[in-house]
């Protein structure tokens, strides 16, 4: 590896083994088979961030976690995509679940009542998974149970159905009968189920071993963990596919010692030299994920060749014999699973010596080390996440913050800009709501259009003459969280204040007026459109919140949770003696370019006051006299709020 990291020891995690995998599966399913990729206990071990936005990238539909904390994990560092919650649920995970759109899977009917009754007091609705146990005695509703609980969740308002699945028990034995009765029984269920008039957009049963040896299981759905990582689901399968390992653990050695024979090593004294002998100590111990059980029974590699470990594994140190490596030094590398040179100590091999599975070993093995991402063979291309483990329950305090700050400096010394992981939580922290995700914004382009007011469009002369006609155009990315959402007009600050209570409302404006009017024709949302598709306008009310215009519909369901982009177009009018325009930024956002066009007009010496809060908090302003002026920040800037510009000019 170029540019060995100066850590005592790392997992260097090979992408491009990654996405050797991912072929095989693909090859393996075809394309009309969507994938989940199984990302849980920090993807194996493997860094669930990382690995998830190679997964993404790969073309996977979504992502499957253990836990709610697993989910906001990956939502607080910016991913979008859907995430599936596979383990059944508890009660209190149900506020974050809906907070940061999360998917979980059904197998307790009393769960299920309590998620559609908090949902209903936010007004919201949300698809789940149903888990059949079909025979692994473990999650999943009853078999016998199956259809009168499906009808059952199916019957509350809150909740649909987006799949049933069921688990394989055996699937890494290829010949065992068990599978074909566990498919028979799912298939059996979703027969009757289609009787019943009942349809599930999806299925799926097949994890990796299903994978590899049913493809009649594959449905429309598979669920590959282990196999992406390179490691085989048994023994039978590894003469089926041709595998990768993507993860590589490694160290230094940092002692060496010749010793006479006699010379006891490590705690307890369970190993002496037989004769003089060279002892290097690693950096590696039990406290790693590196097990006890491998005192004086693992190996490594070393300039190619296999040593032994010898004496107890301690808690941060163990030792090996390194006695026949000729030439070795401190500092040589070290590889305790992984490949070097013409040897290879795999997983399996590990998990054998250790009495436990290849899973177990590649979740706990270099649990504290950082990871370091080989892509395209450099490691340099891909940046490791700061923090792997995310606590989104801490307590939201200053405390907090300076932590968060202070482990960003102990993990990078020069002035390269935090990681996203970083920035997502800090945010969340400053100003993020108890109930519901914080809203980050990207690419925001504000645009007003001052004109003379049309006197065909115009209730009277003095009305044109009294008022401009503005139209504005807002366009920014952002993650799109309801397919129904509202634009609001406040009349006063007590309305406005209702609007940002809402969490369906997509943007918010502030037009005062005289008690009792109502401005139903000075403002009017012209046009919204998603990702440069119309979005529907499907009413105008007023309620007492203001002017409620709601907007979108079903044709938006496929963009829920995903980054889009919003145009907003808005039409009002602006007295003239006022002689101001204001711009505010309520969201953390992420680059920005305001214009003020106002050509044609009668206004003149146009000034702009700012105030952006955030790193570069002064934008660079360009003016085109009697035109325009504009304000941009770059695309990588983020500004906090409440930050904003306020135009002044003379007439």
């Amino acid at each position: 590896m170029s540019n060995t990291p100066a850590y005592r020891n790392w997992v260097e995690i090979d992408l491009d083994n990654f996405r050797h995998n991912w072929n095989v599966i693909r090859r393996l399913v075809g394309s009309d088979v969507r994938v989940m990729q199984v990302v849980k206990a920090d993807a194996y071990g493997h860094g669930a961030i990382e690995i998830s936005r190679a997964a993404l990238k790969n073309g996977v539909s979504c992502l499957g976690v253990a836990n709610a904390d697993e989910g906001v994990q990956l939502r607080v560092s910016g991913i979008e995509a859907p995430i599936i919650i596979l383990s059944p649920s508890t009660t209190a995970e149900i506020d974050d679940i809906i907070k940061y759109s999360l998917v979980p899977c059904v197998s307790d009917p009393a769960f299920a009542r309590e998620l559609s009754r908090r949902l209903a007091d936010r007004g919201m609705s949300m698809a789940v998974h149903v888990e059949i146990d079909t025979g692994m005695g473990r999650g999943g509703v009853l078999y016998d149970d199956a259809v009168s609980v499906i009808e059952e969740i199916q019957g509350l308002e809150h909740i649909s159905i987006e799949s049933i699945f069921s688990h394989l028990s055996l699937s890494e034995s290829a010949d065992d009968e068990y599978n074909y009765h566990q498919g028979r029984l799912f298939k059996e269920l979703l027969e009757t189920l289609e009787r019943k008039g009942i349809t599930v957009p999806v299925k799926h049963l097949a994890n990796s071993g299903g994978v590899i040896n049913f493809p009649e299981f594959h449905l429309d759905l598979i669920r590959p963990g282990i196999m992406t990582y390179g490691i085989y689901p048994g023994p039978e399968t590894q003469s089926t596919v041709d595998l990768a390992p993507v993860m590589t653990f490694k160290t230094t050695i940092v002692l060496l010692k010749d010793v006479p024979a006699g010379y006891s090593v490590g705690y307890g004294r369970t190993y002496r030299t037989s004769g003089p002998a060279r002892i290097a100590t690693i950096p590696v111990g039990y406290g790693d994920g590196y097990g006890f059980v491998l005192s004086n029974r693992g190996e490594a590699l070393v300039r190619g060749h296999r040593v032994p470990v010898v004496g107890r594994v301690s808690m941060d140190m163990c030792n090996l014999d390194v006695t026949d490596v000729p030439g070795c030094a401190t500092g040589d590398e070290v590889v305790l699973m992984g490949r070097q040179g013409d040897d290879v100590i795999t997983a399996d091999e590990i998990a054998r010596k250790s009495g436990t599975i290849s899973y177990e070993v590649a979740c706990a093995l270099g649990k504290r080390a950082p990871r370091v991402f080989l892509n395209r063979g450099e490691t340099d291309s891909v940046e490791p996440r700061l923090r792997r483990v995310f606590l989104p329950d801490e307590e939201r305090s200053l405390a907090r913050i300076d932590n968060i700050i202070r482990s960003c400096f102990r993990a990078r010394a020069s002035d390269a800009e935090m990681g996203d992981a970083i920035y997502y939580e800090m945010f969340e922290t400053l100003f993020g709501k108890e109930n519901r995700p914080l809203e980050l914004r990207t690419g925001f382009k504000y645009r007003v259009r001052v004109r003379e007011a049309d006197r065909d469009k115009v209730a009277d002369e003095k009305e044109a003459r009294d008022y401009f006609s503005v139209t504005t155009h807002v366009e920014y990315m952002k993650t799109l969280r309801h397919q129904h959402f509202l634009i609001g007009c406040a009349l006063n600050n007590e309305q406005l204040s209702s609007l940002f209570d809402e969490e369906r409302c997509e943007y918010r404006w502030l037009l005062p007026s005289p008690p009792g009017e109502v401005p139903e024709q000075d403002f009017m949302v012209d046009s919204v459109r998603i990702d440069d598709r119309d979005a529907a306008i499907r009413s105008r009310e007023v309620t007492d919140r203001g002017l409620e215009v709601w907007c979108g519909g079903d044709e938006l369901r496929d963009k829920l949770n995903r980054d889009v982009k919003v145009e907003i177009e808005i039409v009002t009018k602006k007295l003239k003696t006022s002689r101001t325009f204001s711009v505010y930024l309520v969201y953390p956002t992420r680059g920005l370019e305001i214009c003020f066009d106002y050509a044609g007009t009668g206004i003149r010496n146009v000034r702009e006051t700012s105030f952006f809060a955030g790193k570069h908090h002064t934008p660079e302003v360009t003016v085109d006299r009697g035109r325009a002026v504009t304000l941009r920040l770059g695309e990588r800037d983020w500004i906090f709020p409440n930050s904003g510009v306020t135009f002044s000019w003379d007439l």
